[in-house]
């Protein structure tokens, strides 16, 4: 137990040495790090810490279900004039959250069903149970309705794709360490340290961004508008900033390009007004379609749609080649630029609306890091103090382990370039006051040994072997309740467990290994007779 070769003395220094190097950065100020760069570890500062915006966003399922039915209805209709011999409906029906549609010739009934079955989705997740019902109604109706086992396996994979999303877009706001978490089936929690503005968050997270071209319907009479009647084929939609007077404007239902056919977007000015614009790149598809059908479609206006609101509606003068294109309005530099973050980032593919917010400011959290260091502080002074009087050169030991203690929690934090939050700081002191722990249960078995008439070694041996035993019991139980709190507990509770799980790590380490290794050096070097403990 006693015997420390040098690799092994040499070791356990280089270890100790690098983990105290990584939390060097975290106890320097701003203005210093700030010039090291970014590859520099350090710990990050929770919201409740280094203040900024706290948005609970809940998906809007029913909006889903209708952009499901849209989806489906154009699908349907691909379908029926894709194959051959080609089926035959009437206009399709979207009333009542189901699909429904006459064949005009009954005997392709079953013609249309085979198509329809591979369209309708095979088995949701593991219910086996198909994303969409299809029901025959008097011979030729068809009627579609969305399952719950597909509805709820959509807003599950709606769900994943909207937080990357959410992700990609923080991301773009140079923001450090956002947390971006799924909260039950259809919410997303935010939080964004050092974030001051709430509302410029809430603005970009409310775009789905679903950028959509399509065709005006020239066909549209005023008198349909008024009552917001489309022709077949068409929709009706609002068009606020219409230059030709009602607040609204027929387009075709098919879609020229969309938005995920974009591979950048950035905010420009117009060369001819200087006003800010959003210029997009297609991809290769997108842009040799959109130049297809400009060149068909010359002279005739279009619409551009962002989140089923026209944004302009202008003519097409000649073919748009090249696969870019500019969206203007009436933007400003700030609301060009978060749409341009928001094209670029991908649309959401179910909206999203704030529930739940907040802002905490910087002057709290500064308040918080001060409480937390004197807490720290104070709890590493009475515990030197009460080690150094109880058990003098042993006590030093600790003492110099629980320091040390301190430098590899926050290099490990560093490293993993976690985030340290209030509850966090809570966990660091409650391990810095049970870091001796350890050598508590070891003095007092050496000073047990000793009072049996064993020798120094034999004392200091026994002692370390026999109490290591109880330690990793007692920390076993620590760790399994902490691990618990990791798995089921929310934010807070697991930033806590997080810095309490490394303090069992590496308060075991320094407070046993470390000190069995400064006890062993100083008996090879000394060889005491005694010991005063």
């Amino acid at each position: 137990m006693l015997d420390f070769p040098r690799w092994k003395v040499w070791s356990i220094i280089a270890t100790l040495a690098v983990l105290v190097a990584l939390a060097i950065p975290s106890f320097l100020p701003e203005r210093v790090t700030a010039g090291l760069g970014s590859r520099v570890p350090h710990i990050n500062f929770g919201l409740d810490l280094a203040g900024g915006s706290y948005l609970l966003l809940e998906a809007d399922t029913a909006d889903l279900a209708n952009s499901r039915l849209e989806t489906m209805r154009d699908q349907v209709t691909a379908e029926m004039r894709r194959g051959k011999p080609r089926i035959a409906i009437g206009d399709i029906s979207t009333r009542g959250n189901q699909l429904s549609f006459m064949l005009r010739d009954p005997s392709q009934v079953d013609a249309a069903r085979e198509r329809l079955l591979t369209i309708a989705g095979g088995g949701a997740g593991m219910t086996g149970q198909r994303e969409w019902d299809i029901q025959v109604v008097d011979t030729s109706r068809f009627v579609l309705k969305p399952t719950e086992a597909g509805l709820a396996q959509a807003i599950d994979t709606a769900m994943g794709d909207a937080t990357e999303v959410v992700r990609r877009r923080i991301d773009e706001l140079g923001t450090r360490e956002p947390t971006i978490i799924r909260q039950g089936t259809d919410r997303i929690v935010v939080q964004v340290p050092g974030l001051q503005n709430p509302q410029a968050l809430k603005d970009l997270l409310g775009k789905t961004a679903r950028l959509e071209f399509k065709l005006v319907d020239l066909t549209a009479t005023p008198e349909q508008l008024a009552q917001k009647q489309a022709p077949v084929g068409s929709q009706i939609l609002p068009y606020p900033g219409n230059p030709a007077g009602p607040p609204v404007i027929a387009v075709k239902r098919s879609v020229i390009i969309s938005g995920d056919q974009l591979i950048d977007a950035s905010q420009t000015f117009d060369p001819q007004d200087n006003l800010p614009q959003v210029a997009i790149t297609f991809d290769g598809t997108g842009g040799r379609r959109f130049a297809r059908v400009t060149q068909e479609n010359t002279g005739k206006p279009f619409a551009i749609i962002l989140d089923n609101q026209v944004i302009s509606a202008p003519n097409i003068n000649e073919p748009i080649l090249g696969g870019r294109a500019s969206i203007s309005g009436n933007f400003t530099v700030e609301s060009a630029n978060q749409l341009a973050i928001a094209l670029r980032s991908g649309k959401l593919p179910v909206a999203l609306k704030v529930i739940e917010e907040s802002t905490v400011g910087p002057e709290l959290g500064q308040d918080s890091i001060r409480a937390g260091v004197l807490a720290s502080a104070v709890a590493v002074a009475l515990v030197v103090a009460f080690m150094l009087v109880t058990y003098g050169r042993f006590g030093l030991y600790a003492n110099l382990a629980v320091v040390i203690n301190v430098f590899v929690i926050v290099g490990v934090l560093a490293f993993f370039k976690g985030t340290l939050t209030l509850p966090g700081i809570a966990g660091f002191v409650l391990t810095i006051g049970t870091a001796v722990d350890a050598n508590v249960l070891i003095n007092e078995r050496i000073r047990e040994e000793r009072h049996r008439g064993r020798s120094v070694v034999q004392a200091v041996e026994l002692g370390y072997k026999e109490a290591s035993r109880t330690i990793f019991e007692a920390n076993v139980t620590h760790a399994i309740s902490g691990v618990i709190m990791l798995v089921l507990g929310s934010g807070p509770v697991k930033g806590f467990a997080v810095v309490l799980l490394i303090g069992i790590a590496t308060s075991v380490f320094t407070a046993v290994t470390f000190t069995r290794m400064l006890v062993a050096l100083w008996i090879r070097r000394t060889k005491p007779k005694t010991i005063n403990i």
